[in-house]
């Protein structure tokens, strides 16, 4: 903010103009300061070429609007400025302001990842392998002594791993340790195993800095440099010691709303589409924290480096603002944690069909994801060093007895094995399905939401999961208990309506006496 405005107080021409009959001195007409911004912005490294026109105008309404530009008759204040030719001048005190420092507590600031860190994580070439140096006569002196004689032997030395062994090493052992922590018999119905890229878990757990954050080999996928600037700016409110933060009432908003612009015009979400099934089934162990902390630490593994890295970026951020008490509202009528959860569920987890019940499985994967960041963004510790000394052990050096085959090819560990079309119908049917009951009842049970709305989403549900709707309604009665009808009172019955009806008078001749 108060570099751009030094810039441009700096690099805006100034002259006469003349404006019905009069001429003013040293001012500037809207356009040209549209054309000289714009340009500035453009040859700008926190910027660059991609910003628009439109939003070097949206720019120069928050100039106006905070007394950095008036016009010629010293008006200032509205978001009225126009990309026309309207004169505007500087007003003669300086719109720099600095952002009142935090005062200083008790209570350590939580450190944000250096943004501008350079990369010092290991590369996937150089994965960490315990070396292993025996002889024959060292191996024969080391077990003479512990169990006395040895049955006649000669060493086999293996063939050297490859990275590309190492990397399916990995994703095979990653997969299996998934598949376990969810309960599943098989991986298939939740995950194409195919999509998974070895290369991308090898990275992930590898290639990271101090903070654990994902550096990326490849720069031109990293967040534009004003996004990153954004985030630090709420992450760390107040206490920006290289910012010179404004005081104008609403920066903070502005700046939030741009970084929900930025992850909202994303084609596909953080967690992709490809991956939405296995991270759904996640959701049946919330009930169990451990389990379900473990299966997202595996689950974010798979994720292309770049998700990863926006993710952990982006969490951290949501986590910090909703537990920063020095920081203004982002909103009048919702909670700072709810509205994070609303602001960013949707460009974290939905689904290819765009189905309603996605927004509730986002909010509630999101939120369990903020509550825990700090363990699932992190490489598991237990998983790495068992696949490390795996690769380790295909390695060593191996010993053949007399007699025994050990020529044989090592069998790689497998993830999945084939089973009968029974076996899978009954894991379809209770397996995944487990956090989409709990869901519906979720949707049951739920006081908060109208009648109209809880039909609507149960409808909805019926249409998308019918096997899982039988399962829980399985009969229009079933179904009909949870909207009893409300038995309509009958009018009372007036008196007069029992009486008889209204004869109409007749004439009768009479007859004098």
């Amino acid at each position: 903010w108060n570099e751009i405005i030094e810039l441009f107080r700096a690099g805006m021409p100034l002259r006469k103009h003349r404006c019905r009959f009069k001429s003013y001195e040293r001012c500037f007409k809207a356009s040209e300061a549209v054309d000289c911004l714009h340009e500035l912005l453009g040859s700008n490294q926190n910027f660059g070429p991609e910003v628009t026109r439109d939003q070097t105008v949206k720019l120069l309404k928050k100039f106006l609007k905070n007394h950095v530009i008036e016009d010629i008759k010293g008006r200032w204040g509205k978001e009225d400025f126009e990309d026309n030719g309207h004169l505007y001048r500087f007003p003669p005190s300086s719109p720099l302001k600095s952002y009142p420092k935090k005062p200083s507590c008790g209570k350590e600031v939580i450190k944000f990842p250096d943004w501008n860190e350079p990369n010092t994580g290991r590369s996937q070439e150089h994965i960490p392998v315990k070396s292993v140096a025996m002889n024959s006569e060292v191996w024969y002196k080391r077990h003479s002594i512990a169990i006395g004689e040895v049955p006649a032997c000669k060493l086999v030395f293996r063939r050297e791993l490859t990275q590309t062994n190492i990397e399916e090493t990995w994703k095979s052992m990653t997969l299996s340790r998934l598949q376990k922590v969810l309960g599943l018999d098989s991986l298939d119905e939740v995950l194409d195993t195919k999509l998974v890229n070895s290369k991308h878990i090898v990275q992930n757990v590898y290639n990271v800095n101090k903070q654990g954050i994902v550096t990326l080999e490849d720069k031109s996928k990293e967040l534009p440099h004003w996004i990153l600037s954004a985030m630090k700016c709420l992450a760390n409110w107040p206490s920006c010691s290289d910012l010179k933060q404004p005081t104008y009432s609403g920066f903070e908003r502005d700046v939030f709303k741009t970084i929900v612009d930025y992850f909202g015009q994303m084609k596909e979400p953080l967690l992709t589409f490809h991956f939405f099934d296995i991270f759904v089934s996640v959701l049946g162990l919330l009930q169990k924290p451990s389990k379900a902390v473990e299966a997202l630490q595996i689950s974010c593994l798979l994720l292309p480096p770049e998700n990863r890295k926006r993710l952990q970026l982006l969490v951290r951020m949501m986590a910090r603002i909703s537990l920063n008490q020095d920081l203004p509202p982002l909103s009048e009528s919702v909670r700072t944690r709810t509205l994070m959860v609303q602001a960013f569920s949707r460009c974290i987890l939905c689904s290819k069909d765009e189905i309603d019940l996605d927004e509730l499985l986002a909010a509630k994967l999101v939120s369990f994801l903020m509550d825990n960041y700090q363990e699932i963004l992190n490489v598991p510790s237990a998983l790495k060093s068992s696949i490390e000394d795996h690769v380790v052990h295909l390695q060593r050096v191996q010993i053949k007895y007399a007699g025994a085959d050990s020529d044989a090819p090592f069998p790689p560990p497998s993830f999945c094995h084939q089973i009968s079309t029974g076996e899978f119908e009954y894991q379809r049917a209770t397996g995944s399905q487990e956090p989409l009951a709990a869901l519906l009842e979720e949707i049951v049970k739920n006081k908060e939401i109208s009648v109209k709305d809880k039909k609507k989403k149960l409808k909805q549900f019926q249409k998308t999961y019918p096997e899982v709707y039988r399962v829980r309604f399985p009969t229009p009665e079933t179904e009909a208990m949870l909207f009893p009808e409300k038995t309509k009172q009958k009018p009372p019955i007036l008196m007069w309506a029992l009486k008889k009806p209204f004869q109409p008078f007749h004439r009768t001749r009479s007859f004098r006496m």
